[in-house]
């Protein structure tokens, strides 16, 4: 398995030394989607839900995931961010 940088010679993950790489700027775009009742969008877009603006608890939920990629994707070096952006869509809500 010597073409998998992260499999040794038994076939079993390891973790890859990458302190001697250059520093580069890289970039990642995720996407996902909520399926929910048609009357539950509208009291997102209307603000009428009890707890308050879920649009902006998503973003942050977004935001906190990407720093703490790390933790959540086995084998991940910490990564140094920069900057975690989200990128306004005019179908961020859409029912089909």
């Amino acid at each position: 398995m010597a073409d998998f940088t992260h499999f040794d010679a038994e076939g079993k993950a390891v973790m890859v030394d990458v302190s001697d790489k250059d520093v580069t700027e890289r970039s990642a775009t995720a996407q996902g989607s909520v399926i929910m009742q048609p009357q539950t969008l509208a009291m997102i877009r209307e603000g009428g839900v009890k707890k308050g603006d879920v649009l902006s608890v998503a973003r942050l939920a977004g935001i906190m995931g990407a720093k703490r990629t790390p933790d959540l994707i086995p084998l991940c070096h910490p990564l140094a961010l920069t900057s975690v952006m989200r990128m306004p869509r005019s179908t961020a809500l859409h029912m089909s």
